[in-house]
């Protein structure tokens, strides 16, 4: 979310902006919220006009009776009891306005930087680097539910029976690589410096709105009956959101988290071949990370989180590239967004396994999360980024892992997550 003073000074490049994310419908809503804001400020000065005048009238009132000069006492009197009726018109007024304008605000886009490619969605999307050899082995690798199912590893028909598709079942040593991925993803990140959490895993509306676009929660977040509560999509959402309407000293920047939760989303896209078994799903779990910081070092914070993501995975001997989300891909809170994608050796070609993010000071506006520095006080930048998202990893980790008797081999990094082991041995 932009600031309003920006947009009522800057109205062409705030036009320019949404002209680049390709969403030209909400053009008008420049012109919309500026007329708005005049009302708004306009209701404002005559408000605090007319509080200034009942101050001085309530002096003379006083004045008048101490005098003795009751009646025309009460001739202020009524004229003080007039205002007050119209203070409490532009009382409501300011109310109703203020709300029509946060309204429009929470949808206009974020500013993207300037480094962002022009683009109109995904299929434009630019690569910026590899890292690691693609290979695709001799022998044939198997879908990864047909792997996971070589070690009894999965059952995805008793978790129909259960809760329904888009639901699983993990056992056995797919299950204990699952948590040992998960746990790795802590350590490793502990060790980076970042201090490790369990957030909640639900969170209220406030907080859902302060941390996405209405499309986002509209497309992921699962609601509570009854409650003001929602499922985490992600537990960058509670993270953020323990900074609500917080005054952060600025010797405590940056602040370095990195969170294990489950993650619920309605994951309402594509459901081909590609995004069956446990690719799409409503339900994982995943290792997280965030970053509030000051805003001149949240672009440095942003590179080196999505290098953290590049070293975890090649630490697993998972080749993989960064691409760089363009302009109509970026969802409307994000000034600049990376995704990491893993190389398949089934699909000869990448998918996406996690995304960072800088969402600017669009998050802290929303939430009121302020950071009181030499100067004053000021909003600070967030950021996010995915660790690890098992079990959408394990897709990577299975297929280039992979031996050709049907075992996988186990990277030394993960051994001692995994009991010493150096490969698991399918059962049939």
């Amino acid at each position: 979310m932009i600031d309003i003073k920006f947009l009522r000074e800057n109205p062409d490049v705030v036009r320019e902006n949404i002209k680049k994310k390709f969403q030209d419908s909400k053009l008008p809503l420049v012109d919309e919220v500026i007329e708005l804001d005049k009302e708004y400020r306009a209701a404002i000065t005559e408000a605090d006009q007319l509080r200034a005048e009942r101050n001085r009238l309530s002096k003379q009132i006083g004045g008048l009776m101490a005098k003795g000069n009751r009646e025309e006492a009460e001739k202020v009197k009524q004229q003080v009891n007039d205002q007050a009726e119209r203070l409490k018109e532009l009382e409501v007024s300011e109310a109703e306005l203020q709300e029509k304008i946060n309204k429009i605000m929470m949808t206009i886009p974020n500013i993207i930087d300037p480094s962002v490619p022009i683009g109109k969605d995904d299929s434009e999307n630019v690569e910026r680097e590899r890292f690691g050899e693609p290979a695709v082995p001799d022998f044939e690798v198997p879908y990864h539910t047909d792997i996971m199912e070589r070690f009894d590893g999965i059952d995805l028909d008793g978790a129909r029976r259960v809760a329904g598709n888009g639901f699983y079942y993990l056992m056995g040593d797919i299950a204990r690589l699952h948590s040992a991925v998960i746990a790795y993803a802590r350590d490793f990140m502990i060790d980076k410096g970042f201090t490790y959490c369990v957030p909640p895993f639900m969170i209220r509306s406030n907080v859902v709105t302060g941390v996405m676009s209405f499309a986002e929660m509209d497309a992921m977040m699962y609601k509570i009956e009854g409650e003001d509560l929602y499922l985490i999509g992600t537990s960058e959402h509670s993270m953020i959101g323990k900074f609500i309407d917080q005054i952060i000293p600025e010797q405590q920047l940056p602040i370095t988290m990195t969170s294990y939760s489950p993650c619920f989303r309605k994951e309402k896209g594509a459901h081909g071949l590609e995004e069956r078994g446990v690719y799409r799903i409503h339900q994982f779990e995943k290792q997280e990370m965030i970053v509030v910081c000051k805003p001149e070092e949240s672009m440095a914070w942003f590179d080196k989180l999505w290098g953290y993501t590049v070293e975890l995975f090649r630490s697993m001997d998972i080749p993989v590239r960064t691409l760089e989300c363009c302009s109509g891909d970026l969802a409307d809170l994000k000034v600049k967004s990376v995704d990491v994608e893993a190389w398949s050796p089934r699909q000869k070609k990448y998918f996406e396994v996690g995304s960072c993010s800088n969402l600017g000071d669009a998050q802290a506006r929303r939430l009121k999360i302020r950071v009181n520095g030499e100067n004053g006080k000021y909003l600070a930048h967030t950021l996010n980024n995915t660790v690890v998202a098992p079990p959408r990893m394990l897709i990577a980790f299975l297929e280039n892992n992979l031996c050709e008797d049907g075992s996988v081999k186990i990277p030394v990094a993960l051994r001692p997550y995994m009991g010493g082991k150096d490969k698991l041995i399918p059962k049939k």
